[in-house]
């Protein structure tokens, strides 16, 4: 059994991983207005802030990952009372078949992926990297409906996981449509599996944001959310990015969700990205006011800012 970990003692920095995607950040970071309630000027090209990244787990996986909320996480390695389960192979794709495949990112669209089970229901904590791009499955050794890369937006790719059979992980994917799912083969290595105790609530009808850690709360803030023509999807999530822009306008952080706008197909470019930021005008906050995004003040950004990607956030009317 791992321990509880910290991520404020175990922070790394993810610069030198996103060096390679620095042109599709400049397009990014231009366009990821997206929801957000202005257009704005495109931002200019710069590189991503440092991300807080959650700790391994270690080479084998513990079974029932401490967590703030819901059920133990249940992993490949059954307990003693159970009898072995059957391990499912990946259904193999050629190199043409995978180049076909859509690219798990805000900007992709998975048509074929499995939608989440459970949208309300609360995350296991459990999230992965791919140390490589894999493919991402409609369902145990079945057929293959996307491609997960290694980066997002410039930042690491960390993705929750919802569920699990022996050498298979369930996860959420930032793609539209909303609440898009898939498995991903974990039994052959090459997934970096971490734990976060974390968690993001944003409620709607009261206009609230509260972060919790293992279930204890570290404040909580009266937010902005979309108005109704635009309004903030709900269901479960998580922090996908994060973003500092060279010449801020309306917000020194913006911090893109797995998440996108149910109403707007583009915004200032963009895919119709949903994210937190923050916002110059206190006004705001307590009304229905962006175009989908959650505006926050300066105090829950900050605090929002510690919290490691891949980490799982719930939004409910």
């Amino acid at each position: 059994m791992h321990d509880h970990f910290r991520f404020d003692r175990l922070r790394r920095h993810a610069a030198a991983k996103a060096t390679a995607a620095m042109p599709v950040i400049t397009m990014t970071v231009a366009v990821l207005a997206t929801g957000c309630g202005t257009v704005g000027p495109p931002y200019a090209t710069g590189p991503p802030r440092p991300t807080v990244q959650p700790p391994a787990i270690g080479p084998g996986r513990a079974t029932g990952a401490p967590h703030a909320t819901g059920p133990p996480h249940a992993t490949g390695a059954p307990s003693q009372a159970s009898a072995q389960p059957r391990l499912v192979e990946v259904m193999r794709s050629s190199a043409t078949q995978t180049a076909r495949l859509p690219m798990a990112t805000t900007y992709g669209t998975t048509p074929a992926a499995p939608q989440d089970p459970a949208p309300f229901a609360r995350e296991t904590g459990i999230v992965i990297h791919p140390a490589t791009t894999r493919v991402i499955y409609a369902r145990p050794g079945g057929p293959a409906v996307a491609v997960l890369p290694t980066t997002e937006l410039g930042s690491p790719t960390w993705v929750p996981v919802i569920q699990s059979q022996r050498g298979w992980d369930r996860i959420l994917l930032p793609t539209r449509p909303n609440r898009s799912t898939g498995w991903i083969y974990v039994g052959g290595g090459g997934v970096q599996t971490a734990y976060t105790p974390y968690q993001i609530d944003i409620n709607l009808a009261t206009y609230r944001l509260t972060i919790l850690d293992a279930g204890r709360s570290l404040g909580t803030w009266t937010v902005a959310d979309g108005a109704p023509g635009t309004p903030t999807p709900a269901g479960r999530t998580f922090l996908l990015a994060s973003l500092v822009p060279p010449h801020p306008t309306y917000s020194p952080l913006i911090l893109p969700l797995g998440t996108h706008s149910d109403t707007l197909t583009t915004f200032g470019g963009g895919p119709g990205t949903v994210a937190l930021h923050g916002w110059p005008d206190p006004g705001v906050f307590g009304y229905a006011v962006s175009h989908g995004c959650v505006r926050v003040p300066a105090a829950a950004l900050r605090a929002l800012s510690r919290i490691p990607l891949g980490s799982p956030v719930m939004i409910t009317g």
